[in-house]
């Protein structure tokens, strides 16, 4: 980011905009007075919050991070919520109320010695702005706050977060691609420019109406504008089946089963779409038909995908039997990534397959284009956006061609072109008769994939 210089007024609701990697998230970070000194960057210019420098102004800006386990600090819910308020000194009598009003107004419904280890991805995020309206900052920001949300979370946190701001007057800056959720509130649209600068500032209306071609073209989603994907037909009634599961129940940890008595077939050359509201079980379910994770009960078995050396049940077989049997995209990317440079880390899979420098290069040069990745081909991996990560994470398992793949939340974070890509991909993937399994709230996924829907209802546990 460079560039770029505005002025956001008391009290105006922002949504910041632009394509993945144009530097909201390190704009944000600013503004929260995290980003450091020249000892880890470089940096020009100034960011100023009521005319001091946001390092200075203790407890009077809240920041909610793109990565929801980065906001976990303490072990249980209520403690994690009440973390914030007791290091500004909040009154001891007063956090209690505080703690049960922000986590009322996100909707996490768990107690308050539940585990924050517990969570799922989605229930994270609303624990992370939980943490943050009960310190009732000045400036809230949010970096992506519904990202892994169900649809019902999404409306149920843009709506608690209006109420907070209307009712202290705080300012509000917002980055998200789920722009039509977010403009009802906003009351400014900016938008950066990824080769620098402002590319749009307005209000909601002036900057979509006077800039949607630009927009789009740049990577912004702008409302009311389709990609233009075709969308997939499901499996045939008689398709094969790859994964059998027959009186499947699955667990995190092992002893606390979050779905019981689930009967599954994955079909061959076909999407199975995963949805569900949060803490139902998705990615539970997802790692076990991956492998990943043993069955609390029943079983998962290949079909048509062959057999590892223990068996027809994945969660039997080693990590080289699973690598070219059934890849996995984890929900947060940094949990798969083992390399020093993007290249590097396209290359692991192959490289362990033992397969030639040659065909290793091209085959990275390939994916490196495909999903836009090449500019930052020498860059580590857990410098990127968080598009370019979740990009990066789909990228490392389609290098290795494997039979199955398993994705959570593919699309997590993509601006319109990344997320283009990457469904076109998995398109690709079905077409050349792969399997391919995903877990997204995502509904414009799930009708592009196609496929049959394995929709959880909530948590048996």
């Amino acid at each position: 980011m460079r560039d770029v210089s505005f002025d956001i007024a008391a009290g105006d609701r922002v949504l910041l905009l632009g394509a993945s990697g144009a530097g909201k998230s390190t704009l944000l970070a600013g503004m929260a007075g995290l980003l450091g000194g020249d000892d880890e960057g470089e940096g020009s210019g100034s960011i100023e919050v009521d005319g001091e420098d946001p390092a200075a102004g203790r407890g009077r800006v809240g920041l909610v991070l793109q990565d929801p386990d980065a906001g976990v600090v303490l072990s249980r819910v209520g403690d994690d919520v009440a973390f914030g308020c007791e290091n500004l000194g909040v009154p001891p009598e007063e956090i209690p109320g505080r703690v049960a009003e922000a986590l009322y107004a996100v909707g996490l419904d768990v107690a308050l010695d539940r585990p924050t280890a517990r969570l799922s991805g989605g229930q994270k995020q609303r624990l992370a702005i939980a943490g943050v309206l009960a310190m009732r900052p000045g400036l809230l920001l949010l970096d992506e706050p519904t990202a892994n949300l169900d649809p019902g979370g999404v409306r149920e946190v843009r709506d608690a977060v209006g109420r907070a701001v209307t009712g202290s007057g705080a300012t509000l800056v917002v980055i998200e691609h789920r722009t039509e959720v977010w403009l009802p509130l906003m009351t400014r649209v900016i938008v950066l420019d990824a080769d620098g600068g402002v590319l749009a500032d307005g209000s909601p209306d002036e900057v979509f109406t006077g800039h949607a071609d630009t927009l789009a073209a740049a990577g912004v989603w702008v409302p009311g504008r389709p990609v233009d994907l075709p969308v997939l037909e499901g499996a045939a009634p008689d398709a094969a089946v790859a994964l059998s599961a027959r009186g499947l129940a699955v667990s995190r940890d092992g002893r606390t089963p979050v779905r019981r008595g689930l009967d599954l077939d994955i079909p061959v050359g076909a999407a199975s779409v995963i949805t569900g509201p949060n803490g139902a079980g998705k990615s539970t379910l997802a790692l076990t038909l991956a492998g990943l994770l043993p069955e609390h009960a029943g079983s998962v078995d290949a079909v048509t995908v062959a057999p590892g050396r223990r068996g027809p049940r994945p969660s039997r077989w080693t990590s080289r039997e699973l690598l070219t049997r059934i890849g996995t995209v984890f929900q947060d990317p940094e949990h798969q990534f083992l390399a020093a440079t993007v290249r590097e880390e396209l290359a692991v899979g192959p490289a362990a397959l033992k397969r030639s420098a040659a065909d290793i290069e091209v085959l990275v040069d390939d994916l490196l284009e495909r999903l836009d990745l090449a500019p930052l081909a020498r860059a580590n991996p857990f410098t990127l956006s968080g598009g370019q990560k979740r990009r990066l994470s789909v990228a490392t398992v389609l290098a290795t061609s494997p039979d199955v793949i398993v994705l959570d939340e593919p699309t997590f974070g993509q601006d319109r072109r990344g997320w283009s890509s990457l469904v076109a991909l998995l398109q690709a993937q079905i077409a050349q008769g792969r399997v391919v399994v995903a877990v997204t709230h995502d509904a414009e996924v799930a009708r592009h994939l196609g496929g049959r829907r394995i929709e959880l209802a909530e948590a048996d546990a």
